[in-house]
């Protein structure tokens, strides 16, 4: 593996030509001519006076701390049901773990660091209670009424579902964490001519996200500090759970060899010391790795500016091919002995049921749905019923899903 070089990206004389008002509203740092900036920012759909105290991407943060949402995913799977154990990660959690390595990236490259955060809080507000098992079950009910989609359902949840204003519905917040929000994963209109999910193409006609582009930096950072949370994360969990155990690490590549590293140099460390140790080293390697190499493509492609980077036809964030490869291998090794484990999988069939059993019970009787909600549809089985119904569902949390499970189908459960 190579060794980060942390070069310095803006020479010390280029600081003084940096605002210094507003650099201490976007950065206590200067920022990098392709970071995106709040003074440069392309706005909200509904405008508004912006703080004096706060960067636009700073009140982005605040606004989806503050949502509803937001709270919400303390009760929303990560991998593990929420009442399978204190002591695992959940959808808030993990959110939180993304934004601090989104941060540290964010820093070292000069780039917007609230900007980062914003996007990394954001990034998983539209996952249905239960985790992949809870959003295959959703896609799956809604496959006849246009499908799916959490990225597009994070953006209808920032856009529009999100009731805390009396101007507008929604968060407004900025065309750049809007744009990451739904484009942290590439472009979504590319030569394949895929459908975009109904929410994107909905948002699009108000405000256009150019989707033909990569997002900014502070998107991509934030995508792969996903990337490396969830995949560090889970052998944590995994290991804690029981699923697998530290010698079957031994032979995955790049994870063994620090689990290794860490028994021979510390024999006598018991295994939780262990696993937090290894899990530490594993982090700051794949978060070194990223800044090595993104500085290596940015040096390659020498984007100028925020544009400059949406345009270079292919994402300047990203690991090194060494550690793209053994991501991939440690991808397959959870794959295999965490998320298809029998323990989880007889979990997952429950939840699957649960959220089909719901959807198939309010799309024919819609009547049975909260006065709230029932106002809104227009009918058994309509396109209008189908998506306020998946907005109803994808918003619950665990919790909140079984028990109205239980009041739908226990004949025995209260009904409110």
């Amino acid at each position: 593996m190579r060794v980060c070089r942390f070069t310095p990206l803006i020479a010390p004389q280029e600081e003084n030509t940096i605002d210094t008002h507003r650099r201490s509203l976007d950065s206590a740092f200067p920022l990098a001519p392709y970071a995106c900036r709040s003074e440069d920012s392309r706005g909200r759909l509904y405008p508004e006076t912006e703080s004096a105290t706060r960067g636009a991407f700073q009140r982005d943060r605040d606004r989806i701390i503050h949502s509803v949402a937001f709270r919400r995913l303390a009760y929303k799977t990560q991998v593990f049901v929420n009442h399978e154990g204190d002591f695992f990660r959940t959808r808030l959690t993990h959110s939180l773990e993304v934004s601090q390595i989104a941060r540290s990236i964010c820093r070292y490259l000069h780039l917007n660091e609230d900007l980062g955060e914003a996007l990394a809080l954001a990034h998983d507000l539209g996952h249905p209670p239960f985790g992949h098992a809870g959003e295959d079950a959703l896609r799956e009910v809604m496959a006849p009424y246009g499908g799916f989609d959490h990225n597009a359902q994070s953006l209808h949840v920032v856009t529009k579902l999100e009731e805390r204003y009396p101007a507008f519905d929604g968060l407004n917040l900025t065309w750049e964490t809007l744009e990451g929000v739904v484009k942290h994963n590439g472009p979504l209109i590319n030569s394949g001519n895929l459908p975009l999910p109904r929410a994107i193409a909905e948002y699009q006609e108000l405000q256009d996200l150019e989707l033909h582009t990569y997002a900014g930096a502070e998107a991509q950072i934030a995508a792969i500090a996903d990337d490396i949370a969830y995949n560090n994360h889970d052998i944590d969990d995994g290991l804690n759970a029981g699923l697998f155990t530290i010698d079957d690490l031994i032979d995955v590549p790049f994870v063994g060899r620090i689990f290794f590293e860490v028994r021979r140099e510390m024999p006598d460390l018991d295994e939780s010391h262990h696993i937090h140790e290894a899990v530490r080293r594993m982090i700051g390697d794949m978060v070194t790795d990223v800044i090595d190499e993104t500085q290596r493509r940015l040096g390659d492609g020498k984007p100028d500016s925020p544009e400059a980077v949406r345009h270079l036809g292919r994402p300047v964030v990203g690991f090194s091919d060494d550690m793209r490869e053994w991501d991939a291998a440690l991808k397959k090794f959870l794959f295999e002995n965490m998320y298809r484990h029998y323990k989880l999988n007889r979990m997952t069939s429950k939840a699957r049921r649960v959220v089909k059993d719901l959807f198939s019970l309010l799309i024919r009787e819609p009547e049975c749905l909260p006065t709230e909600w029932r106002a809104k549809v227009d009918g058994p089985e309509t396109q209008a019923t189908a998506q306020h119904l998946c907005d109803f569902i994808a918003g619950m949390t665990d919790r909140y899903a079984g028990e109205e499970h239980r009041r739908l189908f226990d004949l025995h459960a209260r009904t409110s």
